[in-house]
């Protein structure tokens, strides 16, 4: 889907289409925007059937943001300053100070992310969950999949989607995912692209190798000091040199992938390995002097992965931590429990006692809670037993006596 969080937004907000906007920070809470507009635009009534007429000008900008919260999208307009996601705000306000920032709705993005899906389902039965705003769809044997080499189904796909939803997407079409990928970026947005394996020279050796999907950042720098930027000096190297410099499974891979080689099968379906809820905080915070708003805000994460599990229908049975302090690095703690579980009192109480293993005296920027070792909730379960009186309480309480 191109630009998909705002995108959403557009359908909501017309008036901001074309223009730089990042969406990022705080969730989205409509009354308070309705309350303010009638407290400072009292020249009429506003209400949530007006959003549509709201003057640009009214929104906030981005150079106003005081925060530390990072970026979750940005529209096109905005990318061409050089603002991307997971991009601190306060950064990408240096670089777009007058992009409009807009808080995150991801109930409507899910709401949306299922409409476009199923408008797929409805037409091309073999696809590929990857996400909120993207899919694997097999056009092998859809009805007319291959002709002008799957362009006529490319474009039906958008026809649909924009006719259900009003949003726009872009396509890439090759012989496999690797490749279908890459080409699903080459014409964004509202592109269609296609790949033929003959191709790979002209149309993918001269890309840079963070072009392809599983190269990070880490692989990309070892490789640029190789002297290794484009895919084709990467296809140029020997799998024996990659293998020895890059490890059996890897330098294969890389080997197979420079050559635009995929086996992988369009999965129609996956079982979750984990589901996890984090959050950066606007300020760091400190154990002991900010306990009651981590406490709160570590009960809002448990009851959140809790709801996340029951809506989806898994329960599991190793429960986790994460931690960013504000020298920025990591800490993870998690344990298993003999019970499977989606309660939300039972992951806070077992979290807390991971919570327990980590020393806090540092502050912290960010905190997540995350259940592994997932299952179906249907499956015969072990009894589950009931947290000691007041164990779940504070869990910070117990950490705090010793960092003081």
């Amino acid at each position: 889907m191109d630009a998909f969080y705002a995108s959403v937004e557009w359908l909501r907000y017309p008036q901001l289409k074309g223009l730089p906007v990042v969406i990022g920070g705080a969730r989205r809470r409509e009354d308070e925007l309705i309350e303010r507009l009638n407290a400072e635009r009292p020249e009429r009534t506003w209400t949530p059937a007006d959003l549509a007429d709201i003057p640009v000008d009214f929104f906030p900008r981005l150079q106003n943001y005081v925060g530390r919260g990072v970026i979750t999208t940005a529209s096109y307009a905005a990318r061409a300053f050089g603002v991307g996601s997971a991009m601190g705000l306060m950064k990408a306000a240096r670089l777009c100070p007058q992009a409009i920032l807009l808080p995150v709705d991801f109930a409507e993005y899910r709401k949306y992310s299922r409409a476009f899906k199923q408008v797929i389902l409805d037409i091309a039965p073999v696809m590929e969950d990857r996400g909120i705003d993207e899919v694997y769809i097999d056009f092998t044997h859809v009805p007319g999949g291959q002709r002008e080499g799957g362009r006529v189904l490319a474009r039906l796909l958008q026809k649909s989607i924009l006719d259900a939803t009003g949003l726009t997407c872009s396509v890439g079409v090759a012989p496999n995912k690797l490749l279908a990928k890459m080409a699903s970026e080459f014409n964004k947005p509202n592109g269609i692209s296609i790949v033929h394996e003959g191709d790979v020279q002209t149309l993918i050796w001269p890309l840079p190798c963070r072009k392809i999907n599983g190269i990070g950042p880490k692989t990309d720098a070892r490789l640029q000091e190789h002297g290794i930027h484009s895919i084709g000096e990467l296809a140029a190297r020997e799998a024996p040199w990659l293998i020895e410099h890059f490890g059996p499974s890897h330098g294969a891979w890389l080997h197979q992938a420079a050559w635009g080689r995929d086996e992988r099968p369009v999965v129609t379906e996956s079982e979750p390995v984990s589901m996890s809820r984090e959050t950066t905080f606007e300020r760091d915070l400190h154990a002991v002097r900010d306990r009651a708003e981590l406490g709160a805000i570590f009960t809002e994460l448990a009851e959140q992965v809790a709801a996340d599990l029951q809506r989806k229908g898994y329960v599991g049975k190793t429960i986790g931590i994460k931690l960013r302090f504000d020298d920025f690095k990591i800490a993870t703690r998690d344990q298993t429990v003999p019970e499977y579980t989606s309660d939300a009192r039972r992951i806070r109480q077992v979290a807390g006692q991971c919570l327990k293993r980590v020393d806090l005296s540092r502050r912290l920027r960010l905190l997540g809670v995350r259940v592994g070792s997932l299952r179906h909730a249907g499956e015969p379960l072990h009894e589950q037993p009931e947290a000691p009186d007041g164990e779940s309480l504070s869990l910070f309480e117990a950490q705090s006596t010793s960092a003081e």
